[in-house]
């Protein structure tokens, strides 16, 4: 019984994704947003469980595969899609740039590179035998949680020149082009897998989640990008020490 336990919440983790592609869908991203953070939130449980009662296996590795596929893949390329194409609609220039110098209203559809590159970056992962006790690029949920905030900034930020930045579509093309190169990067980044709650064990997991949560606390959504590059920051401090 015990070992279709994590391979269940593996599938919650898919649910979650595909109950989020309908938010996107409808125009509700933030229910989006809470759909893929419960996502990652079961991403975490799986894995935590598998290897909590000794049942990691290979169907459980690709399922998890398949699943963030369409949480952290999809998902976060669809919403990109989504607020170039409000953009779009809403201003103009960037439509005549579109229509008139390249005939066709491409730029929306640049959003799914994130997709692309998170499809590159779990089939890689699933491979690469050097990342079994750490990470080499930025995983998918964390990217996922990246990208997901932005609407979530525009929508309840008080700081008005980032709701600007985050809605000009020039700025949103380099997050685009900087999350795809993020998710394939050879950066090595410690990994987020919490083994247990003991902290001589998951010292600095633990260390870094009590951070990013006081962070959330005091900064709300602005917080997350700025834990994310945190992270990446971190982590190559601490290669650089090795």
């Amino acid at each position: 019984m015990k070992k279709h336990i994590p391979n269940a919440i593996t599938l919650l983790n898919l649910a979650s994704g595909l109950l989020a592609l309908i938010a996107i869908f409808n125009g509700f991203f933030d229910e989006a947003f809470i759909f893929v953070s419960l996502g990652i939130f079961f991403d975490f449980w799986d894995g935590f469980l598998a290897r909590k009662f000794n049942v990691a296996g290979p169907l459980g590795l690709q399922l998890d595969s398949l699943a963030d596929m369409v949480t952290s893949g999809v998902v976060p390329g669809l919403l990109m899609f989504k607020l170039f194409d409000n953009i779009q609609k809403d201003d103009t220039s960037i439509y005549y740039l579109t229509e008139e110098y390249f005939y066709m209203g491409f730029v929306p559809y640049l959003g799914f590179l994130i997709t692309i590159a998170s499809c590159y970056r779990l089939a890689n992962f699933n491979i690469d035998t050097r990342q079994t006790e750490s990470f080499i690029g930025l995983p998918t949920p964390a990217n996922a949680i990246l990208i997901m905030s932005i609407p979530m900034i525009q929508y309840f930020s008080s700081w008005t020149w980032l709701t600007e930045l985050l809605s000009n579509p020039y700025y949103l093309l380099f997050i685009t082009l900087v999350s795809s190169y993020l998710l394939n990067a050879n950066i090595p980044l410690f990994s987020l897998k919490v083994k247990s709650f003991s902290w001589q064990t998951s010292k600095l997991q633990l260390s870094f989640l009590g951070f990013s949560l006081v962070l959330l606390l005091v900064l709300g959504f602005v917080a997350i990008p700025i834990i994310i590059f945190s992270y990446i920051g971190l982590s190559l401090v601490l290669h650089s020490k090795k």
